[in-house]
């Protein structure tokens, strides 16, 4: 009945069906939602996952099964070769966007979801700056931007202040990454990026994070649990995953792509797929196995499956930070509403989850405002997330009035300055004792000159 009535309000003249957004941390049922309303409201899936797009380690990415898959009709799900390693969000944007078009194109509602904050970002705001290639990853000759990777830091950050002192002040000198994106920027284009994200800011609808939305009729449903019951569930999938083929699975990719790569000592783990979580923590299990005792194996084996389960852990607070401060604070005048959905207790899911979300698309799709309320979170517009800050305690360069507010409360830091505060005080003690001492000799001095004269 839902999928009728989204095809009976599409079409010209009639109201546009929304893009829905399913956002969230890893482990929260984001792929298990999509598919449910996938299913119920006639749309189709958009896969979001910055490793979810390469061919392999199908178990390891969590990517939904091929049965699933056949259920709905899923985009953007192993696609990109394993070996290639700079298909950036720029490349994704460029190819979802059009998947996007042609979804609204058959009157069907199109549904994103994934966990890679940043590429949802890109398919909801202007955000990202074009170069001049626009050939795909697997047709470039090079990528500049690796090349410009391969430089010292402090070297990259001086070229870069030399072109585009803006940006390069709004930049760590050691994030290596958007140093060289921001260099890439302006040797393709002749524009500085800083230029060209002001361009973009300035734009009817465009704010301090970026551009202006790009289809005002989004939903956001945001995925979020409590963190215990979270880590908990998060452990859970881990050994589930082991259960379910992890290691055959890590190590037939690692002989085929990553064995070459090692023995070469090649390989960095910092792009492309072998930067997927779990994979690069196997690394010493994987190059040991078979040539060490079987109990030195077997620890191995126990550390990389810790590893993961705490990287995992790590990474679900790291999106739901992602989302709070790129979505729910968002400054500017083009924010979708953001509908909360809590999966704490998933026997629950069809009355809290399920059902609620259904009724938000619905409303969407009716072009009504749902009946449940967006999440609301103050958000500062004077806070500058690119402020330049050096600690001269620390020796430490910070940037964002926020981290630097953390900072200057944080242990460390506070460490630092009583620690600092100490040297200068007996630093000043000796000085003054030196100056005494000078004093004496002086007048010492002076009362042997009169003695002399007497």
């Amino acid at each position: 009945m839902a999928a009728a009535a989204a095809r009976s309000l599409s079409g010209p003249g009639r109201r546009a069906l929304p893009l829905v957004v399913i956002v969230g941390a890893t482990g929260t049922g984001k792929s298990t939602l999509a598919l449910q309303l996938g299913l119920r409201l006639g749309g189709e899936i958009i896969g979001a996952d910055s490793m979810q797009v390469y061919k392999g380690l199908d178990i390891t990415t969590n990517k939904i099964s091929p049965q699933e898959q056949t259920l709905c009709r899923h985009h953007m799900i192993s696609f990109v070769d394993p070996l290639v390693s700079n298909y950036t969000v720029v490349d994704f944007r460029n190819t979802a966007v059009g998947v996007i078009e042609d979804i609204f194109a058959r009157d069907k509602i199109p549904i994103i979801v994934g966990g890679t904050n940043y590429y949802i970002e890109s398919l909801l705001w202007k955000v990202l700056v074009d170069s001049k290639e626009n050939t795909s990853p697997s047709q470039r000759a090079g990528d500049h931007k690796e090349e410009l990777e391969q430089l010292d830091s402090q070297v990259l950050h001086c070229r870069l202040t030399q072109v585009d002192p803006e940006m390069a002040a709004k930049l760590h000198p050691h994030d290596k990454r958007k140093v060289a994106r921001s260099l890439q920027v302006f040797e393709e284009t002749g524009i500085t990026h800083s230029e060209l994200l002001h361009r973009q800011q300035e734009e009817e609808g465009g704010g301090p994070l970026g551009g202006p939305l790009k289809y005002p009729n989004s939903c956001i449903l945001w995925l979020y649990a409590d963190q215990a019951a979270l880590d908990e569930r998060l452990e859970k999938r881990v050994d589930d995953m082991l259960a379910a083929g992890l290691l055959e699975e890590m190590r037939d990719f690692h002989r085929r792509y990553n064995q070459e790569k090692v023995a070469e000592n090649s390989q960095d783990y910092q792009h492309g797929i072998f930067q997927s979580i779990g994979f690069k923590e196997f690394h010493e299990y994987l190059i040991t196995e078979g040539t060490c005792p079987q109990e030195t194996s077997a620890q191995l084996l126990e550390k990389g499956i810790q590893a993961m389960k705490l990287v995992t852990k790590r990474y679900a607070r790291k999106q739901n930070k992602w989302v709070r401060n790129r979505f729910l604070r968002r400054p500017g005048p083009s924010v979708p509403p953001v509908y909360g959905l809590e999966v704490s207790d998933l026997s629950q899911w069809d009355e809290t989850v399920l059902k609620p979300a259904l009724q938000i698309v619905e409303s969407f799709i009716q072009g009504q405002m749902p009946s449940a309320d967006p999440v609301k979170m103050e958000c500062d517009i004077n806070e500058d997330k690119r402020s330049y800050h050096m600690c001269e305690v620390c020796n430490r360069i910070i940037i964002g009035d926020k981290q630097w507010t953390a900072h200057i409360k944080s242990k460390s830091h506070l460490h630092h300055l009583k620690k600092s505060r100490k040297q200068d005080s007996s630093f000043s003690a000796a000085e003054n004792l030196v100056g005494f001492t000078e004093t004496q000799e002086d007048s010492g001095g002076t009362e042997i000159l009169r003695q002399n004269k007497n």
